[in-house]
């Protein structure tokens, strides 16, 4: 089965856009040329071997119905309904304007077509030459002959697919999505689809696992699928907080891709404006390996596998190069400057690299309101520029304006592009509309009533798999953490463990949470949500502080304090970083009460809507139903320049001596 554009219906005309399906070797199919809107013919009804193919005004014909025959290894035969004999490319010949004819099954190379998807349409490339099946010298009239020349990607080589028997295995899904598709914390996200699964990268900058992925089958329902970097090693103890601190640095915007020529997954990413790192893996819930550091920089990088699978790297602010990998992407052929901002338009960054109909597109972002598109024919330029959009009013209240981020193709050949809105104090969240494309090859965001959409139809996509939940209850099973769970820094893996609960042994002697290592994080579920972490405090030792935080540049939590033997469950707020992410304040008690027996449960409820004064709320329970509220509401700062979003954090650390421990037996993410 091959994924490709296929339209539902035989009542469909030659100007319809193609619907995704798999080639179902059951149906026939009419192959309508792009060029001229005319049908694959089998001449004058001929059922002779040596028959010349031709094109001709569609009628639906017997002549113009094809079956596809599997032939093994992405390669079909084309069996015409009317004759039973298959597409031939005469003589066997390699050259250029042979011609395509009908011939009797004999499975040979010169009957065995690859089917390449382009944009909606197919071309048709014969296994022994090489070649693509074209009508010749792009003629639009009926009885021109169709012939294999060098594929050049033309309008005349490329075929939509008209489904005429068989089940339709993608109907059009009903219903409408609404924005944000994901209400949490991820940007500088680029997108790709492998087969039926799309696949979703973020920024994380200092918190590990780094450069998480998520997974979809409908680009609207999402789950955590892994991450690319398991741990930042980055060449710098900071990350360990050891010895120093990584606050926004680390993974910054990054790139993921796919390579179908060795089947493996690729994530590039730039740390400290100084190095690049590139890691891989055969899956993207697989081990990913780092496999290269290549000592230069590739800013905001966007990555392109090309036909011939020779690897590429769009990057830089303002100035942006290409750069050409070697064989394995590990290492740095050529790279060059291709072209520079004009100081009309600002800074633009943020890349991401395409290949469509035989252009080259770099989608650069104007940071934080507007989105550009390069193009070229050539990686290495010159290239042209568009406006995509500026100023776009975006899909939530409050939020910003959509922007950076990716663009993916379906499986019906439809685009859609998935950027991202700040929405501090939450972060930046991911935001779906549909791209479309004009007919002389520039993209641009189908808006509702001048703006991005709060609502759009939902993609054409067909699907029965099913996503987890990225909200909910963890009990921490074990042996490993789930996807969904990121440490502030590196954690140190000797002092923690996961079996029924997570035990967090003290890994810090500090009094600033931002200093303590093993400090679990969790993103916060917008519009509004409640975290509830059920802790045994029964391990702790003097002085240690275990509890749950709002944290961010600045910060507040509920937690247990332990002081001379004595138990007490304290709200505290101002925890503080200046602008250089050192810290001002290790924070105020500001409520407290005595507690015993060793389990509580602690809760923090956030509001996370963009905009000033927003707020979190903080209670606790001796019995896990009655909570009884801690401490004034802490407001969130909604400032961008950290970043990251607010996120909930579960920490245990000591201030006297080590040795201590606690067990969370659970952790639950609720909304409103």
């Amino acid at each position: 089965m091959l994924t490709l554009a296929v339209t539902a219906a035989l009542a469909a005309t030659a100007s319809q856009p193609a619907e995704a399906a798999s080639i179902d070797t059951n149906a026939s199919y009419v192959l309508v040329n792009r060029s001229s809107g005319k049908a694959l013919d089998v001449y004058n009804l001929a059922t002779t071997d040596g028959a010349k193919i031709v094109q001709w005004s569609r009628n639906d014909g017997a002549q113009q119905q094809w079956q596809f025959v599997d032939s093994g290894g992405g390669y079909y035969r084309l069996k015409s309904k009317l004759s039973g004999k298959v597409l031939d490319i005469n003589a066997r010949s390699t050259a250029d304007g042979a011609a395509v004819i009908q011939w009797s099954d004999a499975n040979s190379t010169n009957q065995q077509f690859s089917v390449q998807d382009i944009d909606g349409y197919i071309q048709l490339i014969a296994r022994h030459s090489g070649k693509a099946v074209e009508v010749q010298g792009a003629s639009t009239a009926d009885g021109a002959a169709v012939v294999q020349y060098a594929d050049w990607n033309g309008a005349n080589q490329q075929w939509q697919l008209v489904r005429v028997g068989g089940t339709d295995p993608n109907p059009t899904p009903t219903g409408t999505f609404t924005n944000p598709v994901v209400w949490q914390d991820f940007a500088d996200g680029d997108i790709i689809r492998v087969g039926d699964a799309y696949y979703y990268s973020a920024s994380t900058m200092h918190y590990s696992p780094g450069a998480p992925i998520l997974r979809s089958y409908d680009l609207v329902n999402w789950e955590y699928a892994g991450h690319s970097v398991p741990r930042l090693d980055f060449d710098d103890s900071g990350y360990d907080l050891n010895g120093g601190r990584k606050y926004v640095k680390g993974i910054w915007a990054s790139a993921l891709t796919y390579r179908k020529s060795n089947s493996t997954y690729y994530w590039l990413g730039c740390t400290e404006f100084n190095r690049t790192y590139v890691y891989t893996a055969p899956a993207v819930d697989a081990t990913w390996t780092k496999k290269a550091r290549i000592n230069g920089c590739y800013y905001d990088a966007g990555l392109l596998v090309d036909d011939n699978d020779t690897m590429y790297v769009a990057y830089g602010n303002g100035t942006i190069s290409v750069a050409q990998l070697n064989a394995d992407g590990t290492a740095q052929v050529r790279a060059q400057q291709v072209f520079q901002t004009p100081s009309s338009v600002g800074t633009l960054e943020g890349a991401r690299f395409y290949k469509r109909n035989g252009y080259y597109y770099i989608w650069l972002t104007r940071p934080a309101n507007g989105q550009y598109v390069l193009r070229s024919s050539s990686p290495f330029g010159p290239y042209e520029m568009r406006q995509v959009l500026l100023d776009l009013p975006g899909p939530i209240s409050g939020g910003g304006v959509p922007h950076q981020g990716g663009i993916v193709q379906t499986q019906a050949g439809d685009w859609w592009y998935m950027a991202f809105t700040d929405a501090y104090p939450g972060g930046r969240v991911p935001t779906l509309a549909p791209l479309t494309w004009s007919a002389d090859g520039w993209p641009s965001v189908q808006t509702v009533n001048g703006r991005w959409g709060q609502t759009y139809d939902k993609p054409r996509i067909s699907t029965t798999k099913t996503v987890a939940s990225m909200i909910g209850r963890d009990t921490f099973t074990g042996p490993t953490l789930g996807h969904r769970w990121e440490w502030n820094h590196n954690p140190d893996t000797s002092r923690f463990s996961v079996n029924n609960g997570l035990r967090l042994q003290t890994a810090t002697v500090t009094n600033d949470l931002y200093n303590a290592r093993n400090t679990l994080t969790h993103r916060i579920q917008g519009p509004t949500s409640t975290a509830t972490v059920e802790l045994d405090y029964s391990s702790m030792a003097d002085g240690d502080r275990s509890g749950l935080a709002m944290l961010r540049q600045s910060s507040a939590w509920i937690g247990v304090v332990k002081n001379n033997g004595q138990t007490r469950v304290v709200m505290t707020d101002g925890l503080t970083m200046n602008s250089s992410w050192a810290t001002t304040g290790t924070g105020v008690e500001r409520a407290g009460a005595n507690v015993s027996g060793g389990r509580i449960w602690l809760r923090a409820k956030a509001d996370i809507r963009p905009g000033s004064g927003r707020t979190a709320t903080f209670s606790y329970s001796t019995d896990g139903t009655n909570f009884v509220p801690l401490g004034p509401s802490f407001t969130l700062n909604n400032s961008w320049e950290f970043f990251m979003g607010y996120r909930f954090g579960i920490f245990n650390y000591a201030t006297r001596a080590l040795g201590g421990a606690v067990t969370v037996r659970s952790f639950d993410l609720t909304t409103p």
